[in-house]
């Protein structure tokens, strides 16, 4: 049949047509696939089945109606489905009548959203993106019936767009009336969604704003995606009139394109929502072996870190931990419906100019699923979700970075420029793996369930060694505790390095650039990576006992003036090694994982967590004042209210001075120093010149 007859079919004869094919189609296996589709509707209790475009290769007619005129097409097809399913169960066919339809999946001329234009309107087409908003669920009207003064019914069928015409005059010949009341009950409504699509992060050329269309849905696919799920979307594109100021309503001459979806298959597990696993590419046999070849080399590990940024120049330490945050651990869930959470946060605070930010850049470029963003240009919405208010009025929630991130990573540069109320927003993320909002009535907890790699600056520009770390960066407290590695990254001049660095930034900017031979590809790293996130190793009791032994070293202290790990380290530990095990795809966590976790957390300790006063280490300088500071500030107090008595009478300084020396925890100097810092803190007062008294 040429195609000049092929658009000659009779709506009749097409359905006819598309019914053969349903009835006689054979799967490979030699079943009748779409008749056994048909007969499951009822028990499932659903109104439409799924047909594969590539099934339909063997009907040239039909396909090319539906490049021509899709909506014929669906016609026919919901018209064949109902002829079938009214041989079969005849009630059942009755009852859903007017809701039976087909949904498509493979469709082939996927575009991008950017190649969704005035040319595409009327045809079908499927697009991948992100549900970056989702509107409420509103009935929309299919059929509504209007009664008139005299009861007689008039009936007003909808096919499609949003607009409703009242009825001019009735249904009724002899009727003269002319207005007209609805008649809810009577009439019929289906559920109608609004989402809005925007292109993947992947996708989008550099420095061009991310294209969004908005999607209807309805019936049973809506709230099937949510915000940040990433899906494949096959519909027809519709357009609507938009309104231009100045031009009276339903006259302009400017539209609006929308897509009105037909079927939603998740990327990643194309199908239903129960595999809605995120990985940015699918990983083909062929790859698959060469990352398990590439799991079986030796020296695995130090080539993976190697190929991390290899335009930078050594922090081997920082991008092993980076890889580590990258794979991440297991989720664990418990008996009673509580979760441990798998994903580790890194912090790196430093010196400027020690590529922190080239880092963060490269490490969501790689990682399966990374969002990046810098810390002035964020707000507590951006970062977790904000609600919106819809041009129709309605409130949408629309997801912010760390939900858009679920199950991936998020880097925020600039952490200690976001205004504090801003960042108070990420302690829930970072610990509870969640992001609740309240606002605008709409009450939600979203899954947030992403690591965070932050980097700061010093607060004085340069990282002050003789300071503690939390004197140095302006961060809470409760935060810096929920990071499982805190690195300080120095400047420290030395005439190797400095070589070293020097000769191979030269190097970027001659024409051969850095190609190592033991780099591994950026390609396949992603997939390497997003392969070795599959893994689930569990810890042996060698690995189990080293944790313990390290644990309990750290907890049993000589002096009594040490606070060290606390348990928070403890799961850091368990969270590393399992890590570890995961990037070299073992199935087991061996002894070994479990001590270059230790060794990482040591080398996080001798960094960060030294107490500049004594020079010992103690994670009270990560909590606040290390014991040296409390015990000294305790001894001061404890003096001053000796000397006081009871009277409360005032002390003079030199006598002071003189008790505080005889403790032997302060020196002359240190102890009018530490004078002059009471009085600024207001701990203590000059009641007469020269004579101090508690506040």
């Amino acid at each position: 049949m040429s195609s000049a007859q092929t658009s000659t079919f009779t709506d009749s004869a097409l359905s006819d047509k598309v019914k053969e094919f349903l009835t006689r189609f054979k799967d490979n296996n030699g079943e009748y696939k779409y008749v056994q589709a048909i007969d499951e509707m009822m028990p499932k209790n659903s109104k439409f089945i799924i047909v594969d475009y590539n099934d339909l290769i063997i009907e040239p007619e039909i396909i090319s109606i539906f490049s021509e005129n899709p909506d014929r097409i669906f016609d026919a097809f919901s018209r064949a489905i109902k002829e079938a399913l009214q041989t079969r169960f005849p009630d059942y066919a009755e009852k859903i009548k007017d809701e039976v339809r087909v949904r498509l999946i493979n469709y082939p001329s996927e575009r991008s959203l950017r190649q969704i234009n005035a040319e595409t309107i009327g045809n079908i087409t499927s697009v991948s993106g992100m549900v970056v908003r989702a509107s409420e669920v509103k009935p929309l009207a299919k059929e509504l019936i209007f009664v008139c003064p005299d009861e007689h019914q008039t009936k007003v069928i909808q096919i499609k767009g949003m607009d409703v015409k009242v009825p001019v005059v009735c249904d009724n010949p002899n009727c003269k009336h002319r207005e007209f009341d609805l008649k809810p009950e009577a009439s019929k409504f289906i559920d109608f969604q609004i989402l809005r699509l925007q292109e993947l992060p992947e996708d989008l050329p550099p420095g061009q704003l991310p294209h969004y269309i908005d999607v209807t849905i309805r019936q049973d696919l809506v709230d099937n995606a949510r915000p940040g799920d990433r899906i494949v979307l096959t519909g027809v594109v519709r357009v609507e009139q938009e309104s231009v100021t100045g031009v009276t309503r339903g006259h302009s001459g400017l539209y609006r394109l929308r897509i009105e979806g037909n079927n939603i298959e998740f990327l990643g597990g194309r199908g239903s929502k129960t595999s809605r696993k995120i990985e940015r590419e699918e990983i083909s046999p062929e790859e698959e072996k060469m990352i398990k070849a590439l799991s079986a080399s030796p020296d695995v590990y130090q080539r993976l870190i190697d190929s991390f940024a290899p335009h930078i120049q050594g922090q081997s330490l920082i991008k092993e931990a980076i890889l580590l945050l990258i794979v991440g651990s297991n989720q664990r869930s418990l008996g009673d419906g509580s979760k441990i959470r798998g994903d580790i946060n890194v912090f790196l605070v430093g010196d400027p100019g020690t590529a922190k930010s080239e880092m963060l850049k490269f490490c969501s470029r790689i990682a399966p699923r990374g969002l990046y963003t810098s810390g002035r240009g964020s707000t507590a919405a951006g970062l977790t979700a904000a609600v919106v208010r819809d041009k129709t009025g309605i409130m949408m929630l629309e997801a912010g970075a760390v939900v858009l991130g679920d199950q991936g990573l998020v880097s925020i540069d600039e952490f200690d420029k976001m205004k504090p109320e801003d960042r108070s927003a990420l302690h829930e993320v970072m610990e509870q793996q969640s992001a609740s909002i309240a606002k605008g009535g709409i009450v939600a907890t979203l899954n947030a369930r992403t690591s965070i790699l932050a980097a700061a600056n010093p607060m004085y520009g340069k990282y002050d060694p003789f300071k503690n770390i939390t004197e140095n960066v302006n961060l809470p407290i409760p935060l810096l505790t929920r990071f499982d590695l805190i690195f300080v990254v120095r400047d420290i001049p030395t005439k190797e390095k400095d070589e070293k660095i020097a000769r191979h930034i030269i190097e970027l900017h001659t024409p051969q650039g850095t190609d190592k031979k033991s780099v591994v590809d950026v390609d396949l790293l992603t997939k390497y990576l997003s392969y070795a996130k599959r893994g689930t190793p569990d810890l042996t009791k060698e690995a189990e006992q080293k944790i313990l032994d390290y644990y309990l070293q750290m907890r049993n202290v000589e002096s009594e003036e040490m606070i060290t790990v606390t348990p928070r380290q403890l799961e850091g530990i368990i969270r590393l090694s399992t890590a570890r095990a995961r990037l070299l795809m073992k199935d087991k966590v061996e002894e070994e994982d479990a001590e270059r976790a230790i060794f990482l957390i040591q080398s996080m300790l001798q960094d960060a967590g030294v107490d500049v006063n004594t020079g010992k280490v103690d994670l009270g300088v990560l909590q606040g004042k290390p014991r040296s500071e409390v015990s000294k500030m305790q001894l001061f107090m404890d003096v001053l209210k000796g000397l006081e008595g009871d009277n409360k009478i005032p002390v003079e300084e030199k006598a002071f001075v003189k008790e505080l020396e005889k403790s032997e925890k302060f020196t002359e100097e240190e102890a009018r120093n530490y004078i002059r810092r009471m009085l600024r803190e207001a701990s203590i007062y000059e009641s007469k010149p020269g004579h101090y008294n508690r506040v």
